[in-house]
């Protein structure tokens, strides 16, 4: 009958579950606190551009675009790096048919642009031989 709590607890015993429930809380509290901490490192990416980097910036944002969605282009572009907002944002110049619109982008939303798929692809091989006509 001592490990069952009772409706009346001694000093002592009322001490000793508070502590208990303390500590229990506490470990609780640490063990949510890296959880968490995996889930935003998982998701939230540092940038790897610098100031003058070409990209593209996706239209998600962008609303009352013209024509069907399926049809659009996902992406605007190439725009230039303007500046490097914290950790996860940068500013474009954005293209003057975007000039309105707001010019600071969350990282996730640009992705880097390419002119030349050897730019995209540099350790792939060029085919030197040509193609066999049948």
């Amino acid at each position: 009958m001592d490990n069952l709590l009772t409706t009346h607890p001694k000093p002592k015993e009322f001490h000793d579950m508070s502590k208990r429930a303390c500590d229990t809380a506490s470990r609780c509290i640490s063990e949510e606190t890296k959880y968490n901490k995996q889930r935003w490192d998982k998701s939230h990416m540092e940038t790897g551009f610098k100031e003058g980097d070409q990209v593209l910036v996706s239209k998600l944002s962008f609303n009352k675009l013209q024509g069907q969605k399926k049809m659009r282009d996902p992406f605007i572009g190439p725009c230039t790096i303007i500046k490097l907002i914290g950790k996860s944002a940068v500013k474009v110049k954005l293209m003057e048919e975007f000039s309105r619109k707001h010019p600071v982008f969350p990282v996730i939303l640009v992705k880097p642009y390419f002119q030349t798929e050897e730019d995209k692809f540099p350790s792939r091989k060029k085919n030197s031989t040509p193609p066999v006509i049948v």
